[in-house]
């Protein structure tokens, strides 16, 4: 064990090497203020080109200055002692003296990268590697590596059993920890993997794939952020409770460009949190709903008249329900899209009636023009036309789904008959207005693909600076110009052009999901991370391999492993392992590196004592871990269990399904009914799995007897 003297002695050396960077970073931020102050002096010249030059100036010393507010926390986090005699310190953020000499290195600058890949079998040149622990300006702890030890000098002090072993052992906190500082070798060689084509991680639980997708997406906007920023980052998590739990992570590594997003988040104007039973989801996943929804997007709205009769000019003029039925037939020819070609069908109607008008010799039959405009101003006919031809919304069409005769119509030959049931049970069941599950927002996408969205005049865009009454408010050069920035800056609400996708637990991702994520990427590379393993998908897997593959096109795929388990202690790990081999028993898992010496709890109880045994537990956990307590329950248990916890006032608790769990961990884990959960049908095993790997210092399982 390291003297104690020997560690107050280390920590004050990096103590003054933190009091440096801070005073710089002190001074760095007065500069920057006094060259905003100095901005706005200029507009005194009077002339265009010192508006100009102020607003230039002005804006990006604003931008340093927020740049070095946020970074303040946590600034300066590890060193690198090389074989050269030279000191590297690692940091959030580059800084440097006012000799221009380096006091901190950006993490995501090359000269960073030993921090992350080097090993005591490949040092790089790295001979004592240092994670530096801080609170505000204050230095609170230090764990060394010693890669090199025949390069040491016999001065070189090492403090500590390893810095990652070190990190891992920390709570979490509320949000996903940033483990900037504990990134390794092969995590480090897919963050900086090629900017272009397709970055494919594959690993276990507990591996980093989610540290490495949002590392990897800050990386890439510190490499080229002209592209990246421009474009912009889509990151697609699988549920709002995992875009939550990440949501500080961009932020904090000095990024806040990249758009977060579930899967049940991603149409616009919907948010769906609520799941599918297994086999309900296989069905409204698998790329065979494109042909029921193609059929649903060219039928008749419900209550549409199937008749047209108009009194003109004492003839009665008629368009019966064929002809109708042709006239929309020709409009939606191959590729069109209703809610786009509503005026052809419109035009086709008129043609209709003035072909017949014409036949009948109708005393003083206007020009066709003419004629048109004339049963245009007539009420009766527009409200016709409304009812024919409505414009739809995805959400309308998706609601005829829990018809019968229109589903039996739809899956004609396409769904089997218990799938037909399945689904149209599931609509049934559903609320109109909040029973959207997180399978049907891929469909609602799709359906506005089918249906298309009506052309719209373009609005004027507002002046930020008119009042009421066409009152102008008084505003600088600068003003205007930040303005129109942001108005630049501001993406529409369904934007499809970002430049970088990032997809987390890919192996969820259905074939349909995986076209509305791919209509946002059609000019993006990607990083898609997950593990097969944990797969709750239970539909074809040729089909979803063709989705997938047609969503990433052609571009060049570059493939990674992680292959080592830093969340899990081996004690926790053994029993999640020991899940997954009853369906997979070849199937190669990663390694556990860290033990607590504490095995899991097992306990088993009547139903009667689920209830007062799960609170129990958790606050057992509660007071035995300083971080986050996850209570994991099978799905349908959710509401039950949350209730039981009630009246507890804990901000580090959560309550998530064994599906929401995907993706997060906690400190410690109490896990409800595990047995229910392995006996969900198709994938019951392996979200067992997902769930038991959670933990990252102890769990706790409270299942039924019988």
């Amino acid at each position: 064990m390291t003297d104690r003297t020997e560690l107050e002695q280390e920590i004050a050396v990096e103590q003054r090497h933190l009091d440096r960077v801070y005073t710089r970073l002190a001074e760095l931020r007065q500069a920057a203020v006094r060259a905003e102050s100095d901005g706005y002096r200029l507009a005194r010249v009077g002339n265009f080109g010192a508006l100009v030059e102020r607003d230039a100036m002005v804006f990006h010393a604003a931008q340093r200055r927020h740049l070095l507010d946020t970074e303040h926390e946590g600034l300066v986090f590890g060193r690198l002692d090389l074989h050269s005699q030279q000191v590297l310190h690692v940091g959030r953020l580059g800084i440097r003296d006012e000799t221009a000499g380096t006091l901190v290195v950006d993490w995501r600058a090359p000269a960073a990268a030993p921090f992350y890949r080097a090993t005591p079998a490949q040092p790089l040149g790295v001979v004592r590697r240092r994670m530096i622990q801080s609170t505000g300006e204050r230095v609170t702890g230090i764990e060394d590596d010693l890669l090199d030890p025949a390069a040491a000098s016999p001065e070189m002090t090492t403090v500590g059993d390893g810095a990652l072993l070190a990190a891992l052992s920390q709570a979490t906190g509320r949000g996903m920890r940033d483990i900037v500082a504990t990134i390794q070798r092969e995590q480090d060689e897919a963050i900086r993997s090629p900017g272009s084509g397709v970055t494919v991680v594959s690993g276990g639980p507990g591996t980093g794939k989610t540290a490495v997708a949002l590392h990897r997406a800050a990386y890439l906007l510190y490499t080229d952020r002209s592209r990246y920023a421009g474009g912009g980052i889509l990151v697609v998590g699988p549920s709002a409770v995992f875009v939550e739990y990440i949501g500080s992570v961009l932020p904090s590594l000095g990024e806040e460009t990249a758009t977060l997003a579930a899967l049940g988040g991603l149409f616009p104007g919907v948010t769906a949190t609520r799941t599918d039973p297994a086999e309900v989801a296989a069905v409204k996943g698998s790329l065979r709903m494109r042909r029921v929804l193609e059929r649903a997007a060219r039928d008749t709205a419900p209550g549409a008249p199937d008749e047209l009769r108009l009194l003109y000019r004492g003839e009665l003029l008629r368009v019966d329900r064929r002809e109708l039925n042709a006239i929309r037939d020709r409009a939606l020819r191959r590729g069109a899209r209703r809610n786009e070609v509503r005026r052809v069908g419109f035009d086709g109607v008129f043609a209709a009636l003035w072909a017949q008008a014409r036949r009948l010799g109708i005393p003083g039959l206007p020009q066709q023009r003419a004629f048109e405009e004339e049963l245009a101003d007539r009420t009766d006919f527009r409200e016709f036309l409304k009812a024919w031809w409505p414009r739809l919304h995805p959400r309308h069409v998706l609601a005829w789904l829990a018809q019968p005769e229109r589903l039996r119509r739809y899956a004609a030959d396409v769904l089997s008959a218990d799938e037909v049931r399945l689904l149209g049970d599931a609509y049934r069941a559903g609320d109109s207005t909040v029973g959207l599950t997180v399978a049907d927002v891929a469909l609602l996408d799709e359906l506005d693909a089918l249906l298309g969205r009506p052309m719209k005049p373009a609005r004027p865009r507002r002046d930020p600076f008119q009042l009421a009454g066409g009152v102008r408010e008084l505003s600088t050069f600068a003003d205007r110009q930040r303005a129109a920035r942001q108005a630049a800056r501001q993406r529409p609400e369904d934007y499809r052009e970002y430049t970088h996708v990032v997809v987390d637990e890919s192996q969820d991702v259905s074939p349909m999901q995986w076209r509305m994520i791919g209509r946002r990427g059609r000019l993006a590379s990607w990083t898609v991370v997950g593990d097969p393993a944990q797969t709750a998908w239970t539909g074809d897997p040729a089909e979803l391999a063709r989705a997938r593959d047609h969503a990433l096109g052609r571009r060049p795929r570059h493939h990674f492993t992680l292959t080592t388990n830093y969340r899990n202690p081996a004690e926790i790990f053994a029993v999640a392992a020991a899940e997954i081999r009853r369906v997979d028993p070849d199937l190669p898992l990663p390694i556990a590196v860290r033990s607590t010496g504490v095995d899991p709890v097992r306990l088993t109880v009547p139903p009667a004592e689920l209830e007062t045994t799960v609170l129990a537990a958790v606050n057992a956990l509660l007071a035995e871990v300083p971080g986050t307590v996850g209570v994991v329950t099978p799905v349908p248990r959710r509401a039950e269990v949350a209730g039981w916890l009630d009246g507890l006032d804990a901000p580090r608790l959560q309550v998530v399904t064994s599906l929401e769990a995907k993706g997060m961990e906690y400190d410690g884990v109490v896990l409800v009914a595990p047995g229910e959960i392995r006996a969900e049908p198709g994938s019951g095993v392996r979200t067992l799995y997902v769930a038991l790997s959670r933990a990252t210092q102890r769990l706790t399982t409270v299942d039924l007897t019988g």
